[in-house]
């Protein structure tokens, strides 16, 4: 069966993931990662594109960019020294990454920045750091930098005329939600009563509505990772506002 053909970006930009073949790890330590950032850096100056964000995680990457030539060229030209020195490093051969990288189009501003709020709580959302701003090996550091005036590998401009300082920018990208994107759209999510039988199954509990609130609360911090749940389906299935359902997951008090 032939490949669906990529849909083309009217903006020129792209959400990009890669993963490591058979989702092992393309980062083994800090060094790989950093060696990654100086490919994509070696690849803007050879090539045509714009880093708009991204985030290093241990088996997969995210980045935005922004093309001047076919994303899958400098997709190439990110990934092929890379995978040669890792290679060599590690005493290893063979592919590192899945040979078709997932992409899909950003048409809008608003899609841009929900995109970019994505990536940067990668590491939030699988539990590795309590806010965007603790992860060394995303673009939100970048970005500070940025906004004070310093160059970085980051093509801020875009961003920096929709939040014009950045406390809008910080504000916006710690925001708890529901974003889904790329990866996350075909992830099939539970039912309303399926999700709530795993809880009572899981918990030992009955009437998730008329838990104790300390209990509520430690139980959606748990389930909202573990089975990709939302925080509209949390409020439906534990009685609880939405608003009341953010504040829980914004921070461990």
């Amino acid at each position: 069966m032939p490949r669906q053909a990529r849909v083309k970006s009217i903006t020129g930009i792209y959400h990009i993931m890669l993963r490591g073949i058979d989702k092992r790890d393309i980062f083994l330590d800090n060094e790989d990662k950093l060696k990654f950032l100086e490919s994509i850096e070696k690849a803007k100056e050879k090539g045509k594109f714009n880093v708009l964000g991204f985030c290093l995680m241990d088996n997969h990457v995210h980045m935005l960019l922004k093309e001047y030539e076919e994303i899958g060229t400098s997709i190439k030209r990110i990934t092929v020294g890379y995978v040669g020195w890792h290679n060599k490093k590690h005493d290893r051969t063979g592919h590192l990454f899945q040979n078709r990288y997932m992409s899909e189009p950003v048409n809008t501003e608003e899609y841009l920045v929900t995109v970019l709020r994505y990536i940067h709580q990668n590491p939030v959302k699988a539990r590795i750091v309590t806010s965007v701003k603790d992860y060394k090996w995303s673009s939100y550091g970048f970005y500070y930098l940025f906004y004070n005036g310093q160059k970085t590998i980051i093509d801020g401009t875009l961003i920096e005329n929709y939040f014009g300082t950045f406390e809008e920018f910080s504000r916006y990208m710690n925001t708890v939600n529901d974003d889904e994107c790329l990866e996350a759209k075909t992830v099939k999510h539970n039912t309303d009563n399926k999700l709530t039988k795993i809880i009572t199954d899981k918990y030992k509990v009955i009437n998730l509505p008329e838990l104790p609130f300390d209990k509520k609360k430690a139980i959606i911090k748990d389930i909202y990772i573990m089975e990709n749940t939302s925080i509209r389906q949390l409020s439906r299935v534990f009685g609880m506002g939405k608003s009341i359902v953010e504040k829980v997951l914004k921070k461990d008090e």
